[in-house]
């Protein structure tokens, strides 16, 4: 037989007005003991009754919609094994708590670090993009212009997890050897030491939502924060969008330059703005946030080198700021750009083509009134 939370509080609820009625009499005609015991008792199922309610109203937080609307196709699904590094695309990859995932393959669950343990992107390492890694079983392999290759077993690293920090978050990592780090150091840094390639040690996120983001955006949980992503695991670009910035660039980009989990095309331009619940085949996901751009997007993926009139970054801060005043302090001066998403719904396996959907809001009923 299902369990009906709502019958059983109702019961609860009934059983502690019993009990208060008994601590009543019991005020009147008995021993100073007796009171002590029965107010024990009330005091026992109130907190009963607090508890089971809490939960409850956790349960009942926002559900997806029932009904859907297609909205177009996934083009393009990409993960960036390493963050910073080059990308690895698959016609179809599970979508898990921690991002995108393909065997050993996962988001963003790799990370380079300095020797105090701090991340470095190709915002101060713009070559970082030519890097190209690619796993084979559980074997990761990196490749980069003018080096040979080098490789490292996931599956075989040992040794103490520690903290690194990410955006002034420490979260958990265990390092990849020495083969990787002088590796690294030398094509980045022309050094033989200075860098450190970290592996993330867990299956599920630990961060917390970064504190100025409390506020702004209520939908992001910690849940959504993945390994070493900067904000979420999912983000959606959509090609219309990207499109419409391109008329007004003397050169266009191309989407590798927005890093997104998820291009989809039919929408029409800046449409995914107001989504709210997204279905990308069976996989149910909600828009948290708009995705605000920074200095990387500058970055040719193809040459490793940033624009020198630092676009499209330039053009979009000309008319993409977000101007909400709930949301203006969280994100300042960056433009938006595409959306983060966050998995609501059980893991699942995505594949380029599927269809993408929108949730329809539930009509809600007309307000009973009494006849005149």
């Amino acid at each position: 037989m299902q369990l009906n939370i709502r019958d059983v509080f109702i019961q609860i609820m009934d059983l502690l007005i019993f009990f208060y009625h008994i601590n009543f009499l019991y005020l009147i005609f008995s021993d100073k003991a007796r009171l002590t015991y029965a107010t024990t008792v009330a005091i026992g199922v109130g907190t009963a009754v607090f508890v089971i309610w809490w939960w409850w109203n956790r349960k009942q937080g926002p559900k997806p919609p029932s009904k859907w609307r297609k909205v177009g196709e996934l083009s393009d699904m990409v993960m960036y094994p390493v963050k910073s590094l080059g990308p690895v695309r698959k016609t179809e990859m599970e979508c898990t708590t921690l991002g995108l995932k393909s065997g050993w393959l996962r988001d963003r669950t790799l990370l380079v670090i300095d020797l105090e343990g701090r991340f470095l992107t190709a915002r101060q390492q713009p070559k970082m993009v030519n890097v190209s890694p690619s796993v084979s079983g559980s074997v990761l392999t990196l490749s980069a212009p003018g080096m040979m290759s080098v490789s490292v077993d996931l599956a075989q690293l040992r040794g103490k997890s520690f903290r690194v920090a990410v955006w002034g978050q420490a979260v958990p990592a265990r390092d990849c050897g020495e083969e990787p780090a002088r590796w690294l150091s030398r094509y980045i840094l022309q050094e033989d030491v200075g860098l450190r390639l970290v592996y993330y040690p867990l299956d599920r996120p630990v961060r917390p939502v970064r504190q100025k983001n409390v506020k702004s955006f209520p939908k992001q949980e910690p849940i959504d924060a993945g390994a070493y992503p900067d904000e979420t695991s999912y983000t959606l670009a959509n090609e219309a969008s990207i499109a419409d910035l391109n008329t007004r660039l003397d050169e266009p980009v191309v989407a590798q330059q927005f890093r997104m989990s998820f291009l989809v095309k039919g929408p029409s331009a800046y449409e995914e703005d107001n989504w709210d619940w997204v279905k990308i085949g069976n996989v149910i996901m909600r828009n948290l946030r708009p995705c605000t751009r920074c200095i990387f997007t500058t970055i040719n993926p193809e040459t490793g080198t940033k624009h020198p009139n630092t676009e499209p970054l330039k053009t979009l801060r000309s008319y993409r700021q977000i101007t909400d005043p709930q949301i203006r302090p969280a994100v300042g001066d960056s433009p938006a750009m595409g959306i983060h998403l966050g998995l609501r719904g059980p893991n699942g396996v995505v594949r380029l083509g599927d269809p993408v959907y929108v949730g329809i809001p539930e009509e809600k009923p007309p307000p009973v009134t009494s006849p005149s």
